[in-house]
Formats: C-alpha cells, sequence, structure tokens
C-alpha cells in the first residue's frame, strides 16, 4: 500500500487549454489495459525535456532527444507502457522512429514533431504494431479533461496513478497547472523520474523552458531515491501552451517568473514524492535532511549515502533504531575531510547523537517510536559551513524483493 497517497479525483485535474490526451488498450504486454497514451499539443506550444544520464539510455529516449535538439515544434508525445525499448539496438531506434512517422500521420505533422517515450521491460522489442494499431483509437477519444486516464495508463509496477494540480495568479490571468508521473522502482533519477509529464497554459518564453524544466527537476524529481538505480528511461517533459492570455514571461527572476516558478515546482515536487510514496513495497516515507554542509554538493552526497544505504532502509522497514547506520552512511559518503566530533543526527525531535557520539539522554524507545511512523524526517548537522539541501526515500521491504523477483512474469 503507498503511503500517504490517495488516488487523484479526476474533477479536480484542470485541463490545460491547447493539450488533448487521449488512451489506447494496444496490449503491449498484458490484454485489457490502457497502455499507450497520445498527448496532442496545439500550435505553439513549447516544449523542454530533461532526460536519464544513464549512457545505456533507452532508444525513446535517444530519438527524443534528437528531435528537440533539431528544434522541431513538438506537436505530439506517444508514451507506451509495457516496454522499455532499451538494450534493443538499431532495431529499437527504428521501431521508435516509425512510432512518431505512424502518430504524424494520424495528425498530419512531421515526425519530427513528435516525442516517443517507453517505459516498461528491458531488451524486449518493442510491439510497434501494436502501437500503430492502437495510436487512431487514442486519437479518437483525445480530450482536454483525460488527465487522471492518463495516469492510469502511464503506470507499470505502481499501486497508484500519480497526478496533481494547482493555479496561479499572474496579473489579471489564471495559470492552471497540471502533471502526472510514474514511477515505483528503478528509482534514482539522477535527472528527473521514470516518467513526468508536467504542463501548463501560461504564456512564458520558449527560450526559458530549457532553464525552467533544469530547474523544476533539480527541485523534485532529482532529489528522490527508492532503490538507486538511475532507470534507462528517465525523462520529464514540460509544456507551455501559451493559452492562458498572461503577460508573456520573459524572465524567471522577474516577479511573475517566481511566482509561476514557484508553483510548478510545488506540483513537481508533489509529483516526484508520490512516487517516493508508491516505491515498490514502501511503508515508509522518509525525509533525508542534511544541514551544516560547505556545500550543496556534499550535502546531496550525504543524503544520498543514507537513503541509498540497505542497511539504513532494511532498518527503518524493521522499526529498528540501529542509528550507528546512518552514521556509518554519513561517514563514507565521500567528504575527505569530515570531523565527526561536529556531527548531530536528529530523528524528528530526538536528538540521537552529538558531536558525534551517542546523547547521553537518547532512549532507543525515543528512537523507535519515531521509527514506527509511516513518516519520518532523519536530520543530519555537518557543522562544516551554512549549505542544506534534502532527498525523499522510503524503506526497503519484503515485498520489493518479492516485486523485483516476479517483475517479467
Amino acid at each position: 500500500m503507498p503511503v500517504n497517497l490517495s488516488m487523484p479525483i479526476a474533477s479536480e485535474l484542470r485541463p490545460i487549454a491547447g493539450i488533448r490526451i487521449g488512451t489506447a488498450e494496444a496490449g503491449i504486454k498484458k490484454p485489457g489495459r490502457k497502455d499507450l497514451t497520445l498527448f496532442v499539443l496545439d500550435e505553439g506550444a513549447a516544449v523542454a525535456s530533461v532526460f536519464t544520464r544513464n549512457r545505456f539510455c533507452a532508444a525513446p529516449v535517444q530519438v527524443a532527444r534528437e528531435h528537440l535538439e533539431n528544434g522541431s515544434a513538438i506537436r505530439a508525445l506517444v508514451v507506451n507502457t509495457g516496454n522499455a525499448n532499451a538494450g534493443t539496438g538499431a532495431e529499437g531506434l527504428a521501431r521508435a522512429r516509425r512510432t512518431c512517422t505512424t502518430a504524424a500521420r494520424l495528425l498530419g505533422i512531421d515526425a519530427q514533431q513528435v516525442l516517443p517515450y517507453s517505459t516498461g521491460v528491458i531488451m524486449e522489442p518493442l510491439p510497434v504494431e501494436r502501437i500503430e494499431a492502437g495510436l487512431p483509437e487514442a486519437l479518437a477519444h483525445a480530450a482536454a479533461d483525460q488527465w487522471s486516464v492518463a495516469a492510469q495508463a502511464i503506470m507499470t509496477t505502481d499501486t497508484v496513478p500519480k497526478a496533481f494540480s494547482s493555479e496561479v495568479q499572474l496579473g489579471s490571468a489564471k495559470v492552471c497547472i497540471t502533471g502526472i508521473s510514474k514511477g515505483a522502482g528503478m528509482i534514482r533519477p539522477n535527472m528527473a523520474t521514470m516518467l513526468g509529464f508536467l504542463a501548463t497554459d501560461a504564456c512564458v518564453a520558449p527560450a526559458l523552458l530549457p532553464d525552467l524544466v533544469r530547474r523544476l527537476a533539480d527541485q523534485s524529481f532529482n532529489r528522490i531515491t527508492i532503490d538507486g538505480d538511475t532507470s534507462t528511461n528517465d525523462c520529464f517533459t514540460f509544456v507551455a501552451t501559451q493559452r492562458a492570455g498572461n503577460a508573456e514571461v520573459t524572465s524567471l527572476d522577474s516577479a511573475q517568473g517566481q511566482a509561476l516558478l514557484a508553483a510548478l515546482a510545488d506540483v513537481a515536487r508533489l509529483l516526484a514524492q508520490a512516487i517516493v510514496r508508491d516505491g515498490e513495497g514502501a511503508t515508509k516515507f522518509i525525509t533525508v535532511r542534511v544541514e551544516g554542509g560547505a556545500s550543496g554538493d556534499e550535502c546531496r552526497k550525504v543524503a544520498y549515502a543514507i537513503a541509498h544505504s540497505p542497511l539504513v532502509k532494511t532498518a527503518f522497514f524493521a522499526s529498528d533504531p540501529n542509528l550507528g547506520r546512518i552514521l556509518a552512511a554519513v561517514g563514507y559518503a565521500g567528504i575527505e575531510d569530515l570531523d565527526q566530533t561536529l556531527i548531530d543526527l536528529y530523528l524528528d525531535d530526538v536528538l540521537v547523537a552529538q558531536r558525534g557520539g551517542r546523547n547521553p539522554d537518547y532512549r532507543e524507545e525515543d528512537g523507535q517510536r519515531v521509527m514506527q511512523q509511516q513518516e519520518i524526517t532523519v536530520r543530519v548537522l555537518l557543522g562544516r559551513g551554512s549549505a542544506q539541501d534534502q532527498v525523499w526515500t522510503c524503506d526497503l521491504s519484503h515485498d520489493y524483493v518479492s516485486i523485483n523477483a516476479d517483475y517479467r512474469s
């Protein structure tokens, strides 16, 4: 069961003017489920993406990068689940391009105006014929209010669809924001998540979008980990349809730019945290906050060392306050001149370790009380400076092993 994560309410997800979404049952992996999603973007929409840093990246990632780098005016996104089209060589690239060509023919646009996305099993040929057969149905059902259906259609091992909406006032215009994401395992994005899509009807200078999408990823999807594995298919795409009627945002440092960035970042964080809350086998949602670092980079190193540690994560699953495991992770995070006598460790408000040693007033039952909660904050004070950062993770349970042992069956 996901940790404090509810099903999205379809009526609360705001349509984004300039985007229609359709889904279909293409039978890519399993019959009887929606596994193909088509986003149709009106002319004038601006699009930017960030992709996995895994050098063994999937064919759709390579093709999508190519289309964006060519400066194509993107008009459609095609998303399939059930097959990652990764580790498939030249034939995988050909099948990803064929997906784009088919969608383009249906929409009367150029193939380079289509971005392909795939998620699922690696090293299996993409059943492109099934995608081609399903695209007309997806287009026939395309409508502005299908965000909730799309959130379900992009799921793989997720147990709950992930979708959030918001509004922000920019001058006299009300701007809408809606996003969906998927992912539950193979999550240490190193840029974004397995798949994430965030859209707004705001008028934003297209030149701002590459920087904007990177900032959003760094504040959200680049701060999560479930198992430390960076996927071959990670992608986070941002769309601004330019339909809200606000004065165009031409600087992210302006008042309107800051207001829009804050509203977008709130939704992006919810989408990223939802992935952790729905982590495979997760029973606890854990915030790891590191303060007092010499730089943000070393704070992140320490936070990820803690969040990736199987020993730490299994201790949280068992509610076992074996908290020396956390201090050990701090020590091997890679800070060469770390002074352990300056380190404090908290679980929520419980001071566990002070100046590198056990707090004389710490009682194990206090640590266990915190570890039994569904939501926990680990706070480490390094005593080296004023920098701070945080990541979000979950525990590691028996179910994680079972889910991944059975994934291909």
